[in-house]
């Protein structure tokens, strides 16, 4: 049925789909339909402090403005993620922005961030029903000069701290001029060092801790992900989200579309993803978890972040191409790998998983 449905939607502009399946599945969770769709058993994990239902969540970037939590909930995921969400309001790159490579089960965005603003997206938070794990997802407006980009990113984690469950620091998008800049050198301790002291004022003023995971790219030698490492475990931050999508072209040359600019998902991003979560996960040694994102498109995939080192996956391009099975499907493989002996880690609390 998922295949028919995708295929009438891949004769649209890319946008216009995402909006129209969006607005389906909300309308569709208002109407209690989405609960005669068969979800896996629950599968609880806890990570940064946090028990997720099971261990396979929704990533960043399909319900920017956080207006359908509650229809994406609805269909199995453990948590749901929202945004970039920018302190202010800002309309991303001019259209076309979003171009689909079936043949490779991918996607070419570049959204650049397009969002309602923090206002906006928190009134829309504060008008969902269901309460299970939601991530929020912040980042810089295209226009404040990346000297200042910590400024945003605290703004941002001030502001969405009561509402979130965990907040994630997206330093690593490639639609944003400058930005993966943050992710090197003094540039990075320097935002790390004041979204930790930000997350520590604002817990102490709400009386509530909420865990902070740093996003970062594919496309950083062996060298730089070691920085990056050790820079999070310095910081005293809680998670690391392994990987954004990334700018390298080589498994999709000669598709239509490739030459788009933008960050590649999707299928061909599976295995430099896999990759960064296995170095990471070298390098923590356990010292914090690891969230896996990148190219899962189906069970196997997702079994391969678990065993590179993750203690959550995300899922986002391969849920656009094979639909809510996928969540089931991702669900029971990490219920059977937990099973397997002596190919687990801890995460950074200390909890197997």
């Amino acid at each position: 049925m998922y295949s028919l449905i995708r295929a009438l939607l891949f004769t649209l502009p890319a946008e216009v789909s995402h909006d129209l399946s969006l607005s389906a599945i909300s309308r569709l969770e208002r109407l209690n339909a989405t609960r005669l769709l068969p979800v896996a058993e629950p599968d609880p994990v806890k990570v940064m402090g946090l028990t997720f239902p099971n261990p396979v969540g929704l990533a960043a970037g399909l319900d920017k403005n956080g207006a359908h939590i509650d229809g994406l909930a609805s269909l199995g995921f453990g948590s749901v993620e929202i945004g970039t969400v920018t302190p202010r309001a800002q309309p991303g790159n001019p259209k076309p922005r979003l171009f689909r490579l079936p043949e490779h089960q991918a996607i070419i965005n570049r959204m650049g961030f397009n969002n309602a603003g923090l206002d906006q997206v928190l009134a829309n938070i504060a008008m969902r029903r269901t309460r299970g794990i939601l991530g929020v997802n912040v980042g810089k407006n295209f226009d404040t000069p990346v000297e200042r980009a910590a400024d945003d990113y605290c703004l941002g984690i001030e502001r969405v701290y009561s509402a979130a469950s965990y907040i994630t620091v997206n330093v690593s998008s490639p639609n944003t001029p400058g930005l993966r800049d943050l992710q090197f050198g003094e540039s990075l301790r320097h935002l790390l060092e004041r979204i930790r002291r930000s997350q520590l004022a604002m817990a102490d003023k709400q009386g509530r801790y909420v865990p902070i995971a740093v996003k970062i790219a594919p496309d950083m030698d062996g060298a730089a992900l070691r920085f990056v490492a050790d820079c999070l475990v310095e910081s005293g931050l809680d998670g690391v989200i392994a990987t954004n999508t990334t700018i390298d072209r080589t498994r999709v040359a000669g598709a239509k579309h490739c030459e788009e600019a933008g960050g590649l998902s999707g299928k061909p991003l599976t295995a430099a993803s896999t990759a960064v979560i296995s170095q990471l996960s070298s390098h923590l040694q356990g010292a914090l978890p690891i969230i896996g994102v990148g190219g899962i498109t189906n069970a196997e995939d997702a079994r391969a972040k678990f065993r590179a080192g993750a203690s959550l996956v995300q899922l986002y391009t391969g849920f656009i191409y094979r639909g809510p099975a996928l969540i089931r499907e991702s669900v029971e493989a990490l219920r059977s790998e937990k099973k397997l002996p002596a190919n687990r880690h801890t995460t950074g609390s200390g909890q197997s998983v």
